[in-house]
């Protein structure tokens, strides 16, 4: 079994957002507006890594959700991914565990969400074997669901994991290119850039045609458990084009770091049984490229502290679960 691997950080504490009170009086007036009710209680969200406002609210009438707002101007990258998983969250068939888009709003320069709001948390590290079942079982409800996208995503036109992975997720051939440094990692990662470009170049293949919906950015810190022991997947701003495996690796990264069998349980799992021999390693050598190249780049303003922390150990933790696979010393 491996060695436990824990993060700098804990995922639960990585946000710094504006609070309720800290929002424009004219945009808390509109919100409110929307509601039917005064707010008289607002939990912020202190995961995540984005500067923008995110919090339960509860209102007078006894309403509960989950808000989220970004600045138009300040904030329009944050905005626009704010408007984008509002539109590919409608879009979810409904056998997804997914929280429900309300409503959308634009007041006071702000765009707004409003969702349903999960009673529940968080799963911390190391994973729990019941709770990481939970993600699992619910992973694999949501993969089975968007196998055949309904009409309404496929009408938003998603990108391809197959073009992605001559892009974003190609960060390996960049650096032996020479138009990109090596990225901080392992003292040995010099010396296995050749397997990593060679894994890396593999993905575009096995992606191409794919026709399900994945989530694309598949973490522990987009699940929550609820009250029942119930997972929800959250946070669906980047789906694709994609094979179901490549959201289930992204998971189990940080089950292997928790000293779990990831091996098995990625090759048991429904979303892993059809996968190519090797599409393990091949998805953990582009996620480890795409975090640790990540660690190095100059994150947003707004961008939470730990934000390079958090790309530096996943890299880490991807390498480190490949390097065991492919007997690296």
């Amino acid at each position: 079994m491996p060695v436990p691997r824990r993060p700098p950080f804990r995922y639960q504490t990585t946000a710094v957002r504006p609070r309720w009170p800290d929002l424009p009086p004219d945009l808390r007036h509109a919100i409110e507006d929307r509601l039917g009710a005064p707010v008289i209680a607002a939990e912020s969200a202190l995961g995540g890594f984005t500067g923008g406002f995110a919090a339960v609210l509860d209102t007078a009438a006894g309403g509960r959700v989950f808000v989220k707002a970004a600045a138009l101007t300040e904030q329009a990258h944050l905005a626009d991914w704010y408007a984008r998983e509002a539109t590919l969250t409608a879009a979810l068939p409904i056998e997804v565990p997914a929280p429900r888009i309300r409503w959308t709003l634009v007041a006071a320069g702000y765009f707004v969400s409003c969702a349903d709001a999960i009673t529940g948390r968080m799963p911390d590290l190391p994973w729990q074997p019941d709770e990481l079942d939970a993600a699992l079982s619910a992973y694999a409800r949501a993969a089975a669901a968007l196998r055949e996208p309904t009409a309404d995503l496929l009408r938003l036109g998603l990108p391809s994991l197959a073009d992605l992975a001559t892009g974003e997720l190609a960060w390996w051939q960049e650096v032996a290119a020479g138009r990109e440094e090596m990225p901080p990692g392992p003292p040995d990662l010099s010396q296995r850039l050749a397997d990593l470009v060679d894994l890396e170049a593999r993905l575009p293949h096995y992606a191409h045609g794919a026709r399900g919906v994945i989530h694309g950015d598949l973490r522990l810190d987009n699940t929550l458990i609820d009250t029942a022991g119930n997972a929800w997947i959250c946070d669906w701003t980047w789906p694709c084009h994609g094979p179901a495996w490549f959201d289930l690796v992204g998971l189990l990264v940080t089950a292997h770091a928790s000293g779990l069998d990831a091996d098995t349980l990625f090759a048991e799992h429904p979303a892993g049984l059809d996968a190519p021999p090797d599409a393990l390693d091949v998805a953990l050598a582009a996620l480890s490229g795409y975090w640790l190249t990540g660690a190095a780049a100059t994150p947003p303003l707004d961008a939470s502290p730990h934000l390079r922390q958090h790309r530096r150990w996943s890299g880490e933790a991807a390498l480190a679960w490949l390097a065991e696979r492919s007997g690296w010393g």
